[in-house]
């Protein structure tokens, strides 16, 4: 090749069939296998009746067809970008790394050696608003951040249901020792009174928010603990069901949070946004943010910590003994701004700002090399690591089972306490009732219909709830208009 030619890439055109043919393939039958692999999963999920992870599982497709769609419109608007040019000085501000004028000289005399696709829509003393490069490396980005967010959502799920699975050993305990407690106890003789309140409280609040910091470092959930709670949880919402199963309520309730962790909502996508625009050379962003999961996953394992401490001070400040159990008063006062699914919200922001943490250090890693300008002095990149994996095993082994049972002592009631042929059953009833209703709307009937009891109410109890969780359904009028309420339910 002479001195002065150029080295021009090769199109279609000129590309023989046999590659192309070969590329395609690979690329098809690696797509298949994937969707074969999640279809499979998703049918043994059903056939378990694994109802919520099944959602979850979709709730996956989604977000990877979505970050799909991203990646695909990022190549699509590749040359559209290279027509929108702006003044190089343009590009000597906000820099992750610092100005080196010999070597963006260097890259421009590359691309123009290349080819010079990438400068041929601007002047000369203009350049394109994204290179062809740049563009590529962003939206391969963007498909690992969602990536490492659904495998670290995934993980941290599945530690925790390990961790809550030793719960089961106590469940079973507690249904083999039906004796009934008539004894009177000093309270200072629970053993939850004295693992969570020792009059410290009246002493000092900063010594109370101490003592629920250290808590969650070990043994952040106890057999009293648990015992404790469970008995508080169904003296409040199964009264009328001593032998109710909260284990298993306890597993149903985290795999149908598991759907709403595994996501990527929009707000998400802001913070990726301002994140990536904060990243300038000098600021160390990257490794200050860092911190901000493992300051937030301390702070909601300290105030679940602080619940449980709060319980257990308001009974050993009303009574000095008590006659049979213990039980405690489960309240949504005890929650920030009284709504206990917060603390969900708070723990999947955690984790997704954890997983940007992690794909971003992997990603720089990967494309520009351990020691890169934007990842930082080496120090740094292990302190990243170092605080990424202790947000994962501290918010699966501690904050995660903290938060499935702490949560269940609000006010309300979790709508996963129904089986799922229940509540489909329910569901089907109501239907049934208001197109019978409807139809003898339509016939002018003068007359109230009425379902069931003269007052025009039906209500269905479970066996599982007995007095709690009643759905009602309520004929108005006429019209045969219908409302289902649910009575401490939560949505």
């Amino acid at each position: 090749m002479a001195k002065g030619d150029t080295k021009e890439e090769v199109t279609l055109e000129q590309t023989p069939t046999w590659i192309v043919a070969v590329v395609c393939s690979i690329i098809v039958i690696i797509s298949l296998v994937v969707e074969r692999l999640l279809h499979l999963f998703g049918k043994y999920l059903k056939r378990k009746k694994q109802n919520h992870l099944f959602n979850a599982l979709q709730k996956v497709k989604e977000e990877l067809m979505l970050v799909g769609f991203i990646c695909l419109l990022l190549s699509v608007v590749q040359d559209e970008t290279q027509r929108i040019c702006i003044p190089k000085t343009w590009n000597h501000h906000m820099l992750p790394c610092e100005y080196d004028s010999a070597a963006a000289a260097g890259d421009r005399r590359r691309i123009l050696a290349a080819g010079g696709s990438s400068t041929d829509y601007c002047a000369k003393d203009k350049v394109p608003l994204l290179s062809k490069t740049a563009l590529h490396e962003l939206h391969i980005f963007i498909f690992v951040l969602a990536v490492a967010h659904v495998i670290l959502s995934a993980s941290t799920m599945v530690l925790g249901g390990l961790k809550i699975h030793q719960w089961k050993s106590w469940e079973d305990s507690i249904h083999q020792d039906e004796a009934r407690n008539d004894r009177v106890t000093l309270i200072n003789q629970f053993k939850f009174i004295t693992d969570h309140f020792h009059g410290i409280g009246k002493q000092s609040r900063l010594l109370h928010w101490l003592h629920s910091f250290v808590k969650q470092f070990y043994g952040s959930v106890t057999r009293s603990d648990y015992t404790t709670m469970r008995l508080g949880f169904i003296m409040k919402h199964c009264r009328g069901n001593p032998k109710f199963n909260f284990y298993r309520y306890m597993v149903r309730v985290l795999e149908a949070d598991f759907k709403k962790v595994v996501g990527i909502s929009w707000y998400f996508w802001i913070f990726v946004v301002i994140f990536l625009l904060l990243n300038i050379h000098g600021w160390r962003t990257y490794f200050y943010v860092s911190f901000s999961p493992l300051v937030l996953l301390l702070a909601v394992g300290t105030k679940l910590a602080h619940v449980m401490t709060q319980l257990a001070k308001e009974v050993a400040e009303k009574h000095s003994a008590i006659e049979g159990d213990l039980v405690i008063n489960p309240s949504d006062n005890l929650f920030w701004f009284h709504r206990p699914r917060i603390v969900l919200i708070l723990i999947h922001f955690i984790l997704f700002q954890n997983a940007l943490e992690i794909a971003l250090f992997f990603w720089l890693w990967m494309t520009f090399g351990f020691d890169s300008c934007i990842n930082g002095p080496v120090g740094f990149n292990i302190s990243r690591l170092v605080i990424g994996g202790t947000v994962q095993i501290l918010c699966s082994y501690s904050t995660l089972p903290l938060y499935a049972i702490i949560t269940q002592m609000g006010t309300s009631l979790n709508k996963v306490i129904f089986d799922e042929h229940i509540q489909e059953g329910l569901v089907g009833w109501v239907q049934e009732a208001r197109m019978r209703v409807g139809q003898r709307a339509d016939n002018h009937q003068t007359g109230p219909s009425h379902v069931g009891p003269k007052d025009g109410t039906v209500a269905v109890q479970t066996s599982e709830t007995y007095d709690q969780g009643k759905f009602i359904v309520e004929e108005e009028g006429n019209a045969g208009l219908f409302r289902r309420t649910t009575s401490k339910l939560s949505v």
